[in-house]
């Protein structure tokens, strides 16, 4: 009798086994930087829920992966159950119809623990289309060596942080001629967008009505923060290179010694202080980025989020994979092993995440401040006007700003009417 209730069990388990491992969800996501994190953070996955996933690993390029994604989207691929977002992508993947709201799985109570920046940019005519999976920011790099020696504390606005950059610059000379005050992203691609959003909010500017559904480029005090970056800032206590810079190149300039400040994202830390990798390890803090006068700090939004594709057949477990991969748990094990910078705001707190990330503590701050980018679905045409309406008009010490703006205006409002027709 206990031998056929023994095999019975046995029947049993080995069904419920086979059951669960036959159950497969289908995931999207670019290419990692640390890949053996991610077949072991899957792998639990895996072994919990008996599901096994089913990885389809695209390009590292944020566009390149949108290519990939918006193909399988465009032919309703019912094999595609989670993808990966760029945080610029949800109202794109909205208005299209491809993402799954995902309002009915995550109750506004459980929203609370994420910075509110990302909430808002997975947020597109008040319905939520992605969970935050790691977050994103500017902040301000400094010498604090350099910034000690010269009597200064970190500078709050954008002209302290010039006069700063002036002073020392003109002190460190004779021993380092190729020091200049300030290195940034100001070549015609998308981070000349994330760069010049910073100034532009930081002084109570706006680039959209939401409202009236208009254009603003050209509001004064949008073009006083880009005046300000063309006349104070480009050729003067930053080299005009800057103008071909992006983040590795910004960032090269200034772990070589050769700048004072930088903009850059998180991930610029853990370089900066490798000496391997660093001529200023150990030299190097983090703070907000400036503001001017009247102003608040402003920093763009960057990060990744998890979807649900709308022809997936999978909701609930496709549900389930993302309230795993989005958990405290999982984002902890990405702080700790990767130094990814969390969606969630307790795992800032968190005493082994601060242990191995002390400045990660910096950085909750920063992320409560961030602003993402102007929701709108045609995005990536939106970016191109201001990506050249911004590099015409600091590339030219005497560039018509209001004339450009008034262009650059002109074709937003075109693009909007574009929208509006296509019902988006």
């Amino acid at each position: 009798m206990f031998l056929n209730k023994l095999v019975i069990t046995l029947c049993l388990c080995m069904w419920v086994s086979q059951a669960g491992a036959s159950e497969t969800l289908h995931f999207v996501m670019w290419k990692p930087n640390q890949p053996e994190l991610w077949d072991r953070i899957v792998g639990i996955f895996e072994r919990e829920t008996g599901v096994s996933v089913i990885r389809e690993i695209g390009p590292h390029s944020s566009t390149a992966a949108h290519a990939l994604v918006t193909q399988k989207l465009k032919n309703r691929d019912p094999k595609l159950d989670v993808f990966m977002m760029d945080v610029t992508w949800p109202p794109e993947f909205a208005a299209a119809g491809w993402a799954s709201s995902l309002d009915r799985f995550f109750a506004e109570e459980q929203r609370q623990d994420f910075f509110p920046g990302a909430i808002r940019a997975c947020t597109f005519r008040g319905k939520l289309y992605g969970i935050p999976f790691w977050t994103s920011g500017g902040l301000l790099y400094y010498r604090k060596d350099l910034l000690q020696k010269y009597g200064f504390d970190p500078p709050t606005t954008w002209e302290q942080l010039v006069r700063q950059a002036d002073t020392i610059v003109r002190g460190e000379r004779k021993d380092n001629p190729a020091l200049k005050g300030y290195s940034g992203q100001f070549k015609q691609y998308e981070g000349l967008v994330c760069d010049m959003q910073e100034f532009v909010l930081s002084n109570n500017g706006r680039l959209l009505d939401y409202e009236s559904r208009k254009s603003t480029i050209g509001l004064p005090a949008n073009l006083q923060a880009v005046r300000f970056v063309r006349d104070r800032i480009i050729g003067k206590i930053a080299s005009r290179g800057v103008l071909t810079y992006e983040e590795p190149e910004s960032l090269h300039v200034f772990i070589q010694g050769h700048a004072v400040f930088l903009r850059n994202w998180p991930y610029a830390w853990a370089i900066s202080n490798d000496p391997n990798k660093s001529r200023v390890a150990g030299l190097v803090d983090i703070t907000v980025l400036p503001h001017f006068p009247g102003g608040q700090s402003a920093s763009t939004l960057g990060g990744w989020q998890f979807a649900m594709s709308r022809f997936s057949t999978k909701k609930q477990l496709a549900w389930t994979f993302i309230e795993f991969m989005t958990s405290p748990r999982i984002q902890k094990i990405l702080a700790i092993d990767a130094s990814q910078a969390p969606a969630r705001k307790s795992v800032y707190r968190d005493p082994e995440v601060l242990e191995k990330n002390p400045h990660f503590a910096k950085l909750s701050a920063v992320f409560e401040n961030t602003r993402p980018r102007p929701a709108m679905p045609l995005y990536p045409l939106y970016s191109a006007i201001l990506q050249r309406f911004y590099h015409k008009a600091i590339s030219h010490e005497r560039s018509p700003l209001e004339k450009l703006a008034e262009q650059a205006d002109d074709q937003v409002r075109y693009l909007l009417q574009l929208q509006e027709e296509a019902g988006m």
